[in-house]
This record gives C-alpha cells, sequence and structure tokens, in this order.
C-alpha cells in the first residue's frame, strides 16, 4: 500500500497533582493519562524520493520545520540510519491549545506508524525513548495504554482505567499557555504523592485548574457549564474541561444542550489506544 491513514488520538489527564519543583525547574507531578477513542487522523504516503512534505486540514500557517510531526519523521531517521521520504496529511480535529495532548499524539502516530511503514522494526521502548526528546507527552501515545504518570511524566506505568464516557469541550479562542501556568507563583506544588494501588479518584483534583478559572474566565465558565450535568474537572493546564458519564447517550444529550461558545465532542476512555487497532490492521492487511 502506498498511502495509509491512522488514528492520533487525544487524551485526558483524569487528575493532575503537583508535588514539587527540582532544582532544574521542572515540576515533580503525578497523573493518569486516559487515551480517548476520538483524534486527529494521519495519512501517510510513501514517495520514490527522501524529501518530507507535511500538510494540515483545516488549513494553518506554520512552519513545516517547527511542526512535532516533521521533527519526529527525522528523529526516526536519525534513529535508524534511514533517508525515506513520506507525505504527510494532518487532518485535526483535536482542539489546540486545549491540554488534550494533540501535537503529541501526532508526533507519536507519526512514529509508530512509519515504524511499520519503512519496517525499520524499533521497539516501542526505542521509539518511546525518541518520543521523550519530542515532548513529554509523546511516550504516553507511543505506548498506547492508559497510564499512571510520576516524576516530570516521563514514570509510566500501565494503569486500568474504568472506559468511561467523556462530554470534552473547550471555550472557543480560547488557548491556554503551560509554560505561563507551570512558571506561575500562585501555582500548588506541594501536593502529597499518591499510592498508585490506592487511588480513589473522587479524592484527586487537578492542581492547575483553580489557577487557570482565575486567569481565563471563559474556563471557569466552562466548568460551572459542566458540573451542572455530571462530575467534572479540566484536562492538563487546560483550557479543555470535561464531564464523565456512564452511557454514551447521556454525554451526547448533555452535548446537544451546550452553548454554541464552546467546542465540544464525545468519546469514550480506551485502556488501549485506537493506534495499536490501526497497527493490528495494518499488519494483517500486509499479509492478505
Amino acid at each position: 500500500m502506498n498511502s495509509s491513514t491512522w488514528p492520533s488520538p487525544a487524551k485526558l489527564n483524569l487528575f493532575l497533582h503537583i508535588n514539587g519543583k527540582r532544582p532544574d525547574g521542572y515540576h515533580q507531578l503525578q497523573s493518569i493519562f486516559a487515551i480517548l477513542d476520538f483524534g486527529d487522523e494521519i495519512t501517510f504516503t510513501k514517495t520514490n524520493d527522501e524529501n518530507i512534505n507535511v500538510t494540515v486540514s483545516p488549513s494553518v500557517d506554520f512552519l513545516m520545520t517547527d511542526n512535532l510531526v516533521y521533527k519526529a519523521v527525522l528523529a526516526l531517521r536519525e534513529a535508524t540510519n534511514t533517508h525515506y521520504g513520506i507525505n504527510i496529511h494532518i487532518t485535526k480535529r483535536i482542539p489546540m491549545g486545549g491540554g488534550l495532548g494533540g501535537g503529541s499524539s501526532n508526533a507519536a502516530t507519526t512514529l509508530v506508524a512509519l515504524n511499520e511503514i519503512w519496517q525499520t522494526y524499533l521497539s516501542v521502548d526505542e521509539l518511546a525513548r525518541i518520543g521523550r526528546k519530542l515532548g513529554a507527552d509523546v511516550p504516553v501515545f507511543v505506548r498506547g495504554q492508559s497510564a499512571f504518570a510520576e516524576g516530570v511524566g516521563e514514570i509510566l506505568t500501565p494503569y486500568h482505567i474504568e472506559e468511561k464516557f467523556y462530554l470534552v469541550a473547550t471555550p472557543v479562542d480560547t488557548h491556554v499557555s503551560t509554560k505561563e501556568i507551570f512558571s506561575h507563583p500562585d501555582l500548588p506544588r506541594n501536593t502529597p504523592k499518591l499510592d498508585m494501588a490506592n487511588i480513589d479518584l473522587n479524592s484527586t483534583k487537578n492542581d492547575c485548574e483553580n489557577l487557570v478559572k482565575n486567569n481565563y474566565p471563559s474556563v471557569a465558565k466552562c466548568l460551572d457549564c459542566l458540573i451542572k450535568y455530571a462530575p467534572s474537572r479540566m484536562t492538563g493546564t487546560g483550557a479543555s474541561c470535561f464531564a464523565s458519564f456512564n452511557s454514551l447517550m447521556n454525554a451526547q444529550k448533555v452535548q446537544k444542550e451546550l452553548p454554541k461558545c464552546y467546542n465540544s465532542f464525545v468519546a469514550q476512555a480506551k485502556n488501549t489506544s485506537p493506534l495499536y487497532e490501526a497497527l493490528l490492521a495494518y499488519r494483517n492487511k500486509q499479509h492478505i
């Protein structure tokens, strides 16, 4: 096959605790990553040259060399000492600047897909190490499992989650700067560490949430709107917020009632990423 399309799923931080700040400026944290069955799609088309071309729709103004997908291609070529070319088209569905991991997921899908398409045969651990250099959240998408994260987010342990349905809402034209939030003096940095074996999600929180609400009123309003219907909180450093439901029907019903000032979608959390379902399907097609 010269062309194939792969999923690039969004993620939620079911909670986010900041346990401290290291001397190098990075923060110690704990979180649970839940990978969703909703996200971007990336189409890879083989070429007969060494050129790398990345396009995006809806169209955005960007320098291709600044795109994480482009950087992922270069990193994989360097790690495997290959010089293959590729045409890549990203169909964006994940809101940008929402804390849903769109860019990191795009990079991870690129690494996993091209490792298969190019038959470079790196292990998941090797791909995750490459991904870690591209961004803190890339490895969790590369590994493709719901996970408990520790350290600065780089220590990942598979963690079985309840595969609930989530209504995810993002205030229109609201982009939260992760750098701004993590450098803010009012960010809590002393939440006690949890034992992974005894986590009660109902007693967790997002340590960034109050700070973001105070600085971004649209996020506060979004949370106020969602919490009328179901347990709700912000993911990552925002701006996206989510409400959890036990049924798809209930989540979709609430989505229809949301004001037009929110971009929203409904998705199910999955213990295994749709990316690895696509990987298995791709391998099966190769052997037909």
